[in-house]
């Protein structure tokens, strides 16, 4: 059975037709990298236990220390507190390394094109206002010359008029 919380993220990350791309891509990124981490970090305990048998000191040798290796390595900070020593151990930083800034690119990508089409629609908007005002500028200055002409033509037409003698 699926736990319930799991559930309802994948509902909260495949509902909501109007829900941004971006938005998606960060939520789906970071499910992967927590998915990575934990599996990561299970696989990398499993290959550094029969380090010992290799004549290697592990430096990995509970899950809790797995887990906060798995963080600083697909963060690429690699304090060097924690490593591999076996090759298995080694392909699974790999891995773990390769996801991590994989991902991080992705969700720096989303958020960056985020703030660029904020921007964007931003200076549209404000480029129709101006439009819009331009043309009402214009508007109101022909109506404005149409009156001049109009009482130019009527001083005109009264000027000729005038009394004869």
């Amino acid at each position: 059975m699926v736990p319930v919380f799991l559930t309802k993220a994948v509902e909260l990350l495949l509902g909501r037709e109007g829900r941004s791309l971006h938005l998606k891509a960060v939520g789906w990124a970071t499910v992967v990298l927590a998915l990575t981490l934990l599996a990561g970090s299970w696989a990398v305990l499993a290959a550094e236990q029969h380090a010992g048998h290799a004549g290697h000191a592990a430096t990995i040798t509970s899950y809790p220390r797995a887990l906060w290796w798995s963080a600083e390595t697909a963060t690429t900070v690699g304090y060097g507190d924690f490593y591999p020593v076996t090759l298995w151990g080694r392909i699974v930083a790999v891995v773990v390394m390769g996801v991590g800034i994989t991902t991080y690119g992705m969700v720096t990508a989303a958020l960056a094109t985020w703030f660029v089409g904020h921007e964007q629609r931003r200076r549209h908007r404000l480029a129709a206002a101006a439009e819009q005002g331009a043309r009402h500028v214009g508007e109101e200055t022909a109506q404005l010359l149409h009156e001049r002409f109009d009482r130019i033509e009527r001083l005109l037409a009264d000027a000729g008029r005038g009394p004869r003698e």
